[in-house]
């Protein structure tokens, strides 16, 4: 399997960034951190270094499974702005290859309107900027090649709809089990 790729810019939402590496490697699903920042440490929303697996242009889109957008501000805005990524989402969008994100960063998803006609979900008050979409305000929403999820709170049940979605309900139940989930 390719890699999955979470993209960190400073003031990303760090327990939806580090669950979904956590978890995914505990499934032994390939993922790498990847900063779009001109470092490869990136700092978090709450003043937590970290170091990423590599730079944006160290990256090439044919070793991407892929797309994960961890939320927080200014994080998300902070991903927005990045010309490369916008270009790698927009192009993952039109050869319909999963993306996912979660908190404030599916607006990033949504102004672009690639969201349009898909089931949604987002941090309460980010609805307004998912363009077309149907919001759902559930915790975690999958609908074609998207994963949305709803906030920090989420990070868990995000983390599990990404290993349900390469390894099945299997794997998710085996995790949970090994790490004392309530199922």
């Amino acid at each position: 399997m390719k890699t999955i790729c979470i993209f960190l810019a400073d003031g990303f939402e760090e327990i939806e960034a580090i669950t979904p590496v956590d978890v995914l490697r505990r499934a032994e699903i390939p993922v790498e951190t990847v900063s779009v920042m001109d470092n490869i440490a990136v700092t978090g929303a709450h003043g937590v270094p970290v170091v990423a697996d590599k730079l944006f242009e160290e990256i090439k889109e044919e070793d991407i499974e892929m797309i994960l957008l961890p939320g927080g501000l200014p994080g998300a805005t902070n991903l927005y702005s990045h010309k490369g990524l916008r270009e790698l989402i927009l192009h993952f969008a039109a050869e319909k290859k999963p993306l996912s994100a979660i908190c404030a960063a599916p607006f990033i998803l949504g102004h672009h309107g690639l969201l349009a006609g898909k089931k949604a979900t987002c941090y309460p008050g980010f609805e307004n900027h998912l363009k077309g979409a149907e919001y759902t305000a559930a915790l975690v929403q999958a609908d074609g090649n998207f994963i949305t999820a709803k906030g920090p709170g989420a990070a868990l049940a995000f983390a599990f709809a990404i290993v349900e979605k390469y390894c099945g309900a299997e794997t998710v139940a085996e995790l949970k089990q090994g790490m004392i989930v309530e199922q």
